[in-house]
């Protein structure tokens, strides 16, 4: 039927040692997206998987699911889990899957694709506690410690534990729109965006008592995206100087201030390019892009892809 709507397969892949937090999370995101997705959980011969919690985890599907699924989660394990070498089942579980389909790590199940050369030649992300490990296992593979997640391709790696949230809700902005999106986001009771990347949340030295925050001082950027920003208004308004705002600022969110206003433009740019009609010349205007050009190279360098194209795919995605 024309009007049917398409369900995703997402079958998501335990393995011994699985974090039951970060097993949850598709089934959670996903199925919160208005029945847009079907998520099912298998394991690697069918059988209960041990967790790194004091229970075992049933679940209800082999690995002949595989088959089936549009797009593959494997959830994350405790890193004396960590394959040196990719088992033979696990192998064989991989090979399941169709060359066509969408395959995400979360946190340390990075290392299962690494190993099974899904990575090659690839950028990636995963756990920053284990990035240096990764990079002497896999020195060919470009992984970036400071991202929430990488979305290259057919292929998605995301980092720690809560970063499974982000790159699943990802994955509904680019199939259906931020709208959807946003009302998981607003369901699942997470925010639809996180700012910055793992730096924010790398062990840092604590902060002197009553040291202040540059959160406020963001609040206030939002509400002036379409106006010129320098560092110096920023610092004036935080009330601290230029030196103390960037290393603050960079402590608290994981970019420099510079990017950081950047990233919310282009974001902002993607929504208004999804919710109306604007030119891309007035929408540049709204978000603080001095000409419609300059929003185009932003936009492209963060996903790739022109404001007419955007537009073209997120707008029928959303309607």
């Amino acid at each position: 039927m024309s009007g049917e709507r398409q369900v995703e397969r997402v079958v998501v892949l335990a393995l011994d040692g699985v974090y039951p937090f970060e097993l949850g999370i598709p089934s959670r995101i996903f199925g919160a997206a208005d029945g847009r997705y079907e998520v099912v959980t298998c394991s690697v011969d069918g059988q209960p998987v041990r967790s790194c919690a004091d229970f075992t985890i049933g679940v209800e599907h082999g690995p002949e699911v595989l088959a089936t699924a549009d797009t593959v989660v494997v959830a994350s394990m405790t890193p004396s889990h960590i394959p040196t070498e990719l088992p033979v089942e696990v192998a064989a579980a991989l090979a399941r899957i169709r060359p066509d389909a969408r395959i995400v790590s979360i946190c340390t199940a990075a290392f299962v694709l690494a190993a099974a050369g899904l990575l090659e030649g690839r950028r990636a992300t995963t756990h920053w506690q284990v990035t240096d490990l990764f990079r002497r296992r896999y020195p060919q593979i470009d992984v970036d410690p400071d991202v929430l997640f990488v979305h290259d391709g057919r292929i998605l790696t995301s980092a720690g534990a809560a970063s499974g949230v982000d790159v699943c809700l990802h994955i509904v902005r680019t199939d259906h729109g931020s709208e959807l999106a946003n009302t998981v986001a607003r369901r699942c009771v997470v925010p639809p965006f996180r700012d910055g990347g793992q730096a924010q949340y790398i062990e840092q030295p604590v902060p002197q008592s009553g040291a202040a925050s540059t959160a406020a001082t963001r609040a206030w950027v939002l509400e002036r995206l379409d106006q010129p920003l320098t560092l110096t208004e920023l610092a004036g308004h935080a009330r601290m100087s230029l030196r103390t705002f960037a290393r603050r600022f960079n402590e608290e969110v994981g970019l420099s201030p510079g990017r950081w206003i950047v990233q919310q433009r282009v974001a902002r740019a993607r929504h208004l390019l999804e919710s109306s009609d604007l030119s891309v010349d007035q929408i540049a205007g709204q978000v603080g892009f001095a000409t419609g050009a300059s929003l185009r190279q932003h936009l492209h360098a963060a996903i790739g892809v022109s404001p007419q194209a955007y537009r073209r795919t997120f707008q029928t995605a959303a309607r």
